[in-house]
């Protein structure tokens, strides 16, 4: 007899279901395994997603969802007859959808009152204590969040739907991000036009738009001078944003021409793209980390105030480079000291990081 919550749903009854995860693209693409087991244990269940607009790439195209319904954060510098108007399509939009089910994954404030405007058969959410009666009384059911749970984030996702009594399975906890043809196509232009072939090359992604999760740029120069002289082709990529593109500007300044320089120069998919055509990522804990992870590249994974038992390169081979002297760690916190500065990762050794390749690429 299986085990489960007494008040466990009836997945037979329901027609669509709306999960909402509004926060950043890591976060977004750890709950992809949320659709699969949702549309695997109710195959007849239509599920959509609400997110915010700049994050839909990790989701869209994700076989398991109908839908992705989104919020666009540049609302907010609308006058409030514009951002109402916006506010209102989304609602009626959401409404038009007929949920039976919402499965809320933060702590947002926006999942409680849209389980309650959207009329929903059920919903569920995380039961967090500092949260006030009016959240818990938003929801049907509540799953645990213990503070300070070491438990990987796609994991607390799945709490959600273990709390209504779906038990994922081993194989349906991966993480689903895919590319499609247009961005390959286009990766695939890229790369010829540098003379880098698949499973040809390492993808090198140094940076993250949090400054003290950042390696130094010394580190990463002296990484990709040792791998040169073994004769590897590095990739590096960045976001478009001006401290990334600083950053690698001062890489490329001390390493030459001999790397492939793709920053700034990718959208998501394309990043999905050429991280799935590499035979090895290396990065800090970021989303580009996470979608290497997602297309199954073996990941070399730089921490340091972040924990790797909550964000650690998911269902891939992967290797954790982190201090072990610096007992403080994973705080949690913006740099030592809030100074965007932190010690613990600064101060990883190349060596490590190199010692940590040798152990996923055969030499």
């Amino acid at each position: 007899m299986p085990y489960g919550p007494a008040d466990a749903i009836d997945l037979s009854g329901l027609k669509r279901a709306l999960v909402i995860q509004l926060r950043h693209h890591g976060d977004v693409l750890l709950t992809s395994p949320v659709f699969t087991v949702l549309k695997n244990h109710a195959p007849g269940i239509e599920v959509d997603a609400l997110v915010y607009a700049e994050t839909r790439h990790m989701l869209d195209l994700h076989p398991a969802i109908a839908q992705v319904h989104l919020i666009d954060r540049r609302w907010k510098e609308l006058g409030a007859f514009a951002r109402l108007a916006r506010e209102w399509r989304l609602l009626a939009a959401l409404r038009g959808r007929g949920y039976d089910l919402v499965v809320h994954l933060s702590e947002h404030p926006r999942g409680a009152w849209l389980a309650r405007l959207l009329g929903a058969r059920y919903a569920v959410a995380p039961n967090f204590g500092r949260k006030a009666r009016a959240w818990k009384k938003s929801f049907s059911h509540l799953f645990p969040m213990p503070p300070h749970a070491r438990r990987h984030k796609v994991e607390i996702n799945l709490d959600a739907l273990r709390r209504l009594g779906i038990q994922p399975g081993e194989d349906e906890r991966k993480l689903v991000l895919v590319p499609g043809e247009e961005a390959e196509r286009s990766v695939d232009a890229l790369l010829a036009g540098k003379g880098l072939s698949a499973r040809g090359f390492i993808h090198f992604h140094p940076g993250s738009r949090w400054k003290f999760k950042c390696w130094p740029p010394e580190r990463a120069v002296a990484l990709i001078e040792a791998l040169l002289k073994r004769g590897e082709r590095v990739a590096l990529t960045a976001a478009p944003d001006d401290q990334e593109l600083e950053m690698i500007a001062e890489i490329r300044e001390r390493t030459g021409a001999r790397i492939a320089d793709f920053s700034g120069k990718l959208d998501l998919k394309q990043l999905a793209a050429l991280a799935a055509r590499a035979k090895l990522f290396i990065g800090v804990d970021s989303a580009p980390m996470h979608i290497a992870a997602a297309v199954q590249t073996p990941t070399v994974a730089l921490f340091g105030p972040s924990g790797e038992l909550e964000w650690a390169p998911w269902g891939v081979r992967h290797r954790i480079v982190a201090s072990t002297e610096h007992a403080c760690r994973p705080c949690g916190n913006d740099g030592c000291g809030g100074g965007k500065v932190s010690e613990c990762l600064t101060r990883l050794p190349m060596e490590a990081a190199l010692t940590a390749i040798d152990s996923l690429l055969p030499r």
